[in-house]
């Protein structure tokens, strides 16, 4: 029996299908009663006017410019008429002159003005001078007139509403261009500001991938969720991090005032700078030897932490004397190299990073070190103790670590909202993460393991998604009161949104990875570094040259818009064109914007291609 499938229709689809396709015409008209739109405002004679001269200047970016010669007449003319009549004089017929027709009129008609003996095809304004005086500056009208081969051109014009009874006139000023083109002051500003642009662009993509890589692996799903650990190694990490930052950066800070005492001596920098990482070597290889006969003693073994402490110690001076090193040449290059004096710029700027970074550097190393140490101190606790003794390091440890975490972030806010009361910002979160602590304790195995690694991710990702849904031009406002206009301002707050949109993008890139080479390199029993070399490493990097490229290419359309709120490059000087209504100046920097984005595109198209 063949079956039916000619249905009918039923009515209450067909009632659906009306009240949705009602329902959107309803969303539809509500947003157009909301976005004002208004068809009249288009048809407007005054805006089509607007529009066109806007539009004229657009297409004619002011970029070559030729010079100029100049021919200026006046012709007298009466508004109004003089009871007696008028007598007007001949003009000189030597030279350039206009005649006009008729001589008197009321305000508001017209009259021809016709000119001879002007460059042949030159144009120029043809206007109305208010008063006596044929020199006045002020000119009314909008008139150009256009000379044929024979320098001669007729045009009609307006009268204003400036009644008078002494002569007033009419003034043409013709010009025409001779010589060949060269560029304008327009151009040469928008060659800077574009070159600018690109540099800017390309400083935030480099300095934004330095650090989102790194944050990547740990915003990655795949590599955190395997890690856990048993809550007494947590809670020793936890105590590890703070204090070890602390003590490095105070370390590392009276080393760089110990290196003070020879910061402007370019010798003694120098000679640092080459002993230091042959001593550094040398303490290193021995401290920590590659292969041992037999096992070392403990004063052996103290004597090598002693000797691992110093050597750490001469780096971080070493760093001192670079970075002294670098701004004393940059000096001298400032004041010697005269059109290279950019690179002593940049030789004193970079090694004012470096002498800035060197004491966070140790007091990030040092906490990283002390904070391994300790986990690993309490991994070997949870591991070798009774499950009594267990619960109780982790009670203590754990009250302690959820006291110090909360206090830290209770001093936090004190800091950000002005809270005097230590109440709020001391003993309150003190206590509360001290309870929270030994909650946590009390309800948790003793030797379970916890999931850190997926809540290090979590972190991560909500640290990602919150910068990354601030614009770039909001990072900008605030760069710019930290440092001023300009495109220093510019680099931080592009650089920002580069590291958190290109973390979430390379992220997202080693969660996508084959498993098959994660498995097999943790089966030969390599930690977690060696793992992400050997495993991930090699299949993220092409994903990652293109991400990069393409965030390079973003970068470059970005710089345009922070430009607006003063973070430099070529939007700064776009904006400024707008505001004076200068579109031909504006339509330069356009058309630089233009070519630049599309170059950047093709570019990155081919390296994509040759490298991807």
């Amino acid at each position: 029996m063949k079956e039916n499938n000619n249905k009918k229709a039923s009515p209450w689809k067909s009632l659906r299908l009306g009240l949705a396709v009602l329902a959107g015409l309803i969303v539809f008209a509500y947003g157009f009663e909301i976005t004002k739109i208004d068809l009249e405002q288009l048809r407007s004679e005054r805006r089509q006017e607007s529009l066109v001269r806007v539009t004229r200047a657009l297409v004619q970016p002011d970029i070559l410019e030729y010079e100029q010669e100049i021919q200026l007449f006046t012709a007298p003319v009466y508004v109004t008429c003089p009871a007696g009549g008028v007598t007007v004089e001949s003009p000189d017929t030597s030279g350039p002159y206009a005649i006009v027709t008729p001589a008197c009129a009321e305000p508001g008609e017209t009259v021809s003005i016709e000119g001879f003996n002007f460059y042949p095809n030159a144009d120029g304004p043809v206007r109305f001078v208010p008063g006596n005086d044929p020199t006045n500056v002020v000119e009314l009208g909008n008139v150009t007139a256009l000379a044929d081969a024979d320098g001669h051109f007729i045009v009609t014009l307006e009268l204003p509403n400036r009644p008078s009874d002494e002569v007033q006139y009419i003034r043409a000023t013709m010009r025409r261009n001779v010589g060949t083109p060269k560029f304008t002051q327009t151009a040469h500003d928008t060659w800077e500001k574009i070159i600018e642009t690109v540099f800017l662009a390309l400083l935030a993509t480099v300095l934004g991938t330095i650090l989102a890589i790194p944050l990547s692996f740990i915003a990655a799903r795949n590599l955190m969720k395997p890690v856990k650990s048993p809550l007494s190694s947590i809670a020793l990490s936890l105590l590890g991090w703070p204090l070890g930052i602390l003590l490095g950066y105070q370390l590392v800070s009276w080393v760089g005032r110990l290196s003070a005492s020879f910061a402007d001596n370019i010798p003694v920098n120098l000679l640092f700078v080459i002993i230091t990482p042959i001593l550094a070597s040398l303490g290193l290889r021995w401290a920590l030897p590659q292969e041992e006969i037999s096992k070392p003693g403990t004063s052996t073994q103290i004597l090598r932490l002693v000797v691992l402490f110093i050597t750490v110690l001469v780096s971080f001076y070493g760093l001192f004397q670079l970075a002294s090193l670098a701004m004393n040449v940059g000096l001298m290059g400032v004041a010697e190299f005269g059109s290279l004096a950019f690179i002593g710029n940049f030789l004193f700027q970079i090694g004012d990073i470096v002498a800035i970074i060197t004491p966070v550097l140790g007091g990030l190393a040092t906490g990283g070190a002390l904070s391994s140490f300790l986990g690993r101190l309490g991994q070997r606790s949870a591991e070798k103790l009774t499950t009594v003794n267990v619960k109780i390091f982790n009670i203590i440890f754990a009250t302690i670590a959820g006291a110090t975490i909360f206090g830290l972030l209770g001093q936090l806010v004190k800091w950000l909202y002005e809270i005097g009361n230590p109440l709020y910002t001391l003993w309150g979160p003190v206590a509360t993460g001290a309870i929270l602590g030994l909650v946590l304790a009390i309800f948790t195995k003793a030797k379970d393991t916890l999931p850190t690694g997926m809540v290090i991710y979590y972190i991560t990702r909500t640290f990602l998604n919150g910068f990354r849904s601030i614009e770039a031009l909001v990072m900008a406002i605030v760069f710019v009161i930290a440092v001023g206009i300009g495109p220093f301002a510019g680099v931080m707050a592009l650089g920002l949104h580069t590291i958190v949109s290109l973390a979430k993008l390379y992220s997202e890139q080693v969660e996508s990875i084959s498993a098959g080479p994660l498995e097999a390199v943790t089966a030969t029993g390599a930690n977690r570094l060696q793992t992400i070399i050997y495993a991930v490493v090699p299949q993220i990097i092409p994903p990652y040259i293109s991400y990069t490229m393409y965030r390079w290419d973003i970068n470059v359309r970005m710089s345009t818009i922070i430009g607006f709120v003063g973070g430099g490059g070529i939007g700064f000087l776009l904006q400024q064109n707008i505001n004076l209504l200068n579109y031909r100046a504006a339509s330069a920097q356009m058309l630089a914007i233009a070519i630049v984005v599309a170059s950047m595109d093709y570019l990155s198209s081919v390296l994509r291609e040759k490298y991807v």
